[in-house]
This record gives C-alpha cells, structure tokens and sequence, in this order.
C-alpha cells in the first residue's frame, strides 16, 4: 500500500456524485484505522462537500466510485491528477449512507488497496 514511514499516516479521499452515500460511507467505515486518514467529497456543485484541488493534493490515493468521477476530476483537475494514484471501484448509486450492502461492496473492493478491520 505505501512505501512511507511508519508513523505517517496514507490519505485516501473517496469521490462519488453527491457526498452524500457512498463516499461519506467509505469515509466513515475507515474512521480509527491506524495510520490511515480518509476524507471524502462530490464532483457535483451541489455536493455536501465539493471536491477541490486542495482535496486532490492532500491524497496519497484518490478512489472513485463511478468512472465518470475519475473523468470528471481528469477535466476539472488535470495537473492535480497528473501523477495521482487512483482506483475506481465501479459502485452504483444505488444504496443509501451505511446500508449493509454498500458497506460489504466496499470492504470487498477495497481490501485491494486498504488494510481494513
């Protein structure tokens, strides 16, 4: 996962559409794992919290929820994109924030990428 120093924390910003499901979930089921730091925000103007360059710059992996995210983030960010690790893990809209099925679509499609509890 990381080649950094072991008292550095990863930083992962998860991005769907709204901030409002599946990225606020994501971010919500890492809270408290060691040495990891999560964030999460919306491609939408009207998003709970709209992604930023800043957004972008703080994180060491950048994972998506839709393709059309990681699109969407390429066009309006694209040197803040350049070089960024991302992930897309192809989740629909179609569950509501902490819905047991997300949080097990979640967990199986990060356990590539995250240590998870």
């Amino acid at each position: 996962m990381t080649d950094r120093e072991g008292s550095e924390p990863f930083k992962v910003l998860f991005v769907c559409s709204q901030n409002r499901m599946r990225s606020l979930t994501a971010e919500k089921m890492l809270e408290g794992v060691p040495l990891l730091q999560a964030r999460s925000a919306g491609t939408q103007p009207d998003a709970r919290i709209v992604v930023t360059e800043g957004h972008l710059g703080w994180a060491d992996l950048v994972i998506c929820m839709e393709k059309s995210h990681l699109n969407r983030l390429r066009r309006k960010f694209p040197e803040a994109m350049q070089a960024k690790r991302t992930v897309c893990l192809h989740i629909p809209d179609d569950f509501e924030f902490m819905q047991p099925e997300l949080m097990d679509e979640l967990r199986a499609k990060l356990a590539n990428h995250l240590p998870l509890p």
